[in-house]
């Protein structure tokens, strides 16, 4: 029997397009809730590790008049994908897509970024699916996170900022491995379905000065009942969603 391969439709932001059907990760709220939620106050350089699709570099170029985004890419369908909506994108000019592993990258690269971002994976155990590609963007098969930390110590500019999403449990971990690495968190959102809900997810900002102060609030994706959307999700999303 013939295997018949799903077509995902490009997703329309109000401003640009992502084209998704060659990448293992599609548009998502947890990629979308990074790229708005980031600080990109006075950044020139942005990187975004493992950029899949592109969709939170081509935000973070919406955002950012002014600043320089690369995305970097291992898996080559995705690199090319993304390539192509940033060449899409009408801040294109500031838009560069990079297909390298991020260890090599952070070998050879000469740069240093203002603001680094990633979606990166979370799983450090558990049942693989049989889609490998899902499985290399879900768990951390080609990117543990201890690399990611290197990478970004080795990059990131003395007053940089780091920004991460991540599950509860994992993003509580991460938070403890970064501090093996002198990489301390300033900034943390839950992340709830619901109002009174558990919290699912930690929008997390890392810098290398540690801080006693630590920035928390949170966040909730929809209202109490019904499919309707938070007046907090409205706010920080509203310049991408098409129908918001």
């Amino acid at each position: 029997m013939t295997k018949i391969e799903k077509i995902y439709e490009p997703f329309q932001f109000k401003k640009f397009t992502i084209a998704q059907n060659d990448c293992a990760m599609k548009v998502g709220t947890d990629g979308v809730l990074l790229g708005a939620w980031c600080d990109v106050d006075c950044a020139e350089k942005a990187l975004d590790i493992g950029t899949g699709s592109g969709v939170i570099a081509v935000m973070l170029g919406q955002r950012c008049e002014d600043t320089m985004i690369h995305g970097v890419e291992i898996d080559e369908a995705a690199y090319l994908q993304a390539k192509g909506n940033f060449e899409n994108a009408d801040w294109s000019d500031r838009l560069t897509a990079i297909k390298s592993s991020i260890q090599d990258f952070a070998k050879l690269s000469r740069d240093e970024y203002d603001l680094i971002i990633s979606n990166p994976p979370f799983f450090s155990g558990g049942t693989f699916s049989h889609n490998q590609d899902r499985n290399n963007v879900r768990h951390t098969v080609k990117l543990g996170h201890g690399d990611l930390l290197i990478a970004v110590r080795k990059l990131l500019t003395k007053t940089g900022k780091f920004c991460v999403i991540l599950p509860l449990i994992e993003g509580l971990r991460f938070q403890e491995v970064a501090k093996t690495y002198a990489l301390y968190c300033t900034k943390i959102t839950e992340v709830k379905s619901r109002p009174g809900g558990s919290v699912e997810r930690l929008l997390m900002q890392f810098e290398k000065t540690e801080t006693d102060n630590i920035l928390k609030d949170e966040i909730t994706i929809y209202k109490q009942k019904g499919k309707a959307h938070s007046a907090d999700y409205i706010a920080l999303t509203k310049d991408f969603y098409l129908k918001m």
